[in-house]
């Protein structure tokens, strides 16, 4: 009983001041995802002169405990599978990966669909015209948003012959790579008219396979505008009306970081 006394006090606030409920967690809108991101494997697509997809087994098994245990040890090029271009990778004193801002990973998509002239011309460089002609149909690129070139070439992935021009390794295979680009005058357009947070392509680098001078990537990175490469699964994707969300891996100092981008699109 003495307890009880001891107790009532507290029930009483407790009748006047009853918790308040627990808030609900926010409702995401109805939607699809789609990862845009290649798996990481012996098959991964890298650079010819780049070190490929590394994999090896720690354990993997029973313990002497006798419960299953599993770990590995994986070893990638920053460039290589799907990944991300840091601007320091063509712009001394620019941003390394773990700089990048968040703000400009995650973001409204844009995707420029040049696949059927692609098709028939493996050099086929995204122009200015291209990018015109997506916003005389879809309005003007919003500022901040994500811009995906969609080429085609994905559908060769992860075949190095028929995605890069040639499965060869080392440095004289890079002369015989043959796949789409973005046009060095298209990136001037962007940067001096534009907002865009981010660009990315499904082929092996924001220039065109036969670049001996990497125009685009110093001119984006110039501006501190990183690049996503080897983009997968952009024929899944509208022209306008996605979400894109592209992290890399928070490498200190690195100049590109293998990526994981998804795209959420809307009911």
């Amino acid at each position: 009983m003495k307890n009880l006394f001891l107790l009532l006090p507290f029930l009483l606030l407790l009748a006047c001041n009853p918790p308040a409920q627990e808030p609900e967690g926010p409702t995401f809108p109805e939607g699809k995802w789609v990862d845009l991101t290649h798996t990481f494997d012996k098959s991964t697509v890298y650079w010819p002169t780049s070190r490929a997809f590394g994999f090896d087994t720690v354990f993997a098994g029973l313990t002497e405990a006798g419960y299953y245990y599993s770990a590995f040890n994986f070893q990638t090029a920053e460039h290589g599978g799907t990944h991300m271009d840091a601007p320091v990778h063509f712009a001394k004193g620019h941003a390394p990966v773990e700089q990048v801002p968040i703000e400009q990973l995650i973001g409204p998509g844009v995707v420029v669909d040049v696949s059927a002239k692609a098709k028939g011309n493996r050099d086929y460089l995204v122009s200015v015209e291209d990018l015109q002609a997506w916003e005389a149909i879809n309005g003007q690129m919003p500022d901040g948003a994500i811009v995906l070139l969609f080429t085609g070439f994905g559908e060769y992935w992860p075949n190095a012959e028929q995605y890069m021009g040639t499965a060869e390794r080392g440095p004289a295979a890079v002369p015989k790579l043959h796949f789409p680009g973005l046009d060095p005058k298209a990136a001037t357009w962007l940067t001096e008219n534009r907002k865009i947070g981010a660009i990315g392509l499904d082929t092996p680098s924001i220039d065109f396979g036969q670049s001996t001078l990497y125009e685009s990537h110093r001119i984006l990175f110039a501006k501190d505008i990183p690049a996503f490469e080897n983009v997968g699964n952009l024929d899944q994707l509208p022209a306008s009306g996605s979400w894109i969300i592209a992290l890399p891996m928070k490498i200190k100092g690195g100049s590109g970081a293998p990526l994981r981008i998804v795209a959420w699109l809307g009911g």
